[in-house]
């Protein structure tokens, strides 16, 4: 296992094994490999020119691109932007694509394919799939990080399929048999919890239950949209 990996692990898992409002582990670790990313290509790494030779050809998604625009380096945004525009506009004239013509199929094909390329995706992916294996391997191997584990609060529905997938594709039967009901019986856990609250939720726009005090439902909607779907991005203007 390399360090680059099993340190900002054991970081995130930690956390939130102390204090659960930091929510899914994995979550946290997408985040952080996405700061990161931010950071790097609106910095001095947007002039390197295998970086620029790339963003030029797969560009971003509408996401990062929104991400990127709120951080404020508008100029930093223009000058990739400008080489992005004339990258794409070559691939285009060579792809058939005038309006003199009818779309090629090559040209199609370079609009699609550009359509489902981020170039900070593809890095984040890259990462964070190590990321997911180091605490598949590590659960394996260190009683410590077991137990880290069993601490989580829980983790959201698409990195707890992504964790068993992978525990499953290392683990033997026997070791994989013991995470599974470690981790499925927290999930379980906080699933029943967020179901609970979303129903009590709903229940107090009933007028009959319009003096019963809150409980713990009135963060629920947003809490439940985490756990079913994640809390990776958050764009934060600067």
């Amino acid at each position: 296992m390399e360090r680059i990996y099993t340190i900002p692990v054991n970081e995130k898992f930690e956390e939130s094994a102390k204090d659960a409002s930091n929510g899914c582990p994995f979550c946290a670790l997408f985040r952080m490999l996405e700061e990161n990313e931010l950071e790097i290509i609106l910095g001095a790494s947007m002039m390197e020119p295998d970086i620029r030779i790339k963003t030029n050809e797969v560009g971003f998604c509408p996401t990062h691109y929104d991400m990127m625009y709120a951080r404020g380096n508008h100029l930093g945004l223009a000058l990739m932007l400008e080489s992005h525009f004339a990258e794409q506009r070559r691939a285009l004239d060579s792809g058939g694509f005038s309006p003199f013509t009818n779309p090629s199929d090559k040209a199609v094909d370079s609009l699609t394919k550009l359509g489902n390329s981020c170039y900070v995706c593809s890095r984040i992916e890259y990462h964070f799939k190590r990321m997911i294996e180091t605490a598949a391997l590590l659960y394996d191997t260190e009683e410590q990080f077991r137990e880290k584990t069993a601490a989580q609060p829980y983790f959201c529905l698409p990195h707890y399929r992504d964790f068993l997938v992978e525990a499953k594709r290392r683990m033997n039967k026997k070791s994989f048999a013991q995470f599974y009901k470690v981790v499925s019986t927290l999930e379980l856990a906080y699933y029943d919890t967020i179901s609970a609250d979303v129903s009590w939720y709903c229940k107090k726009f009933d007028y009959r239950y319009g003096d019963e005090p809150w409980y713990n439902s009135k963060d629920a909607v947003p809490r439940a949209i985490k756990f079913l779907s994640g809390d990776i991005h958050r764009i934060n203007k600067k």
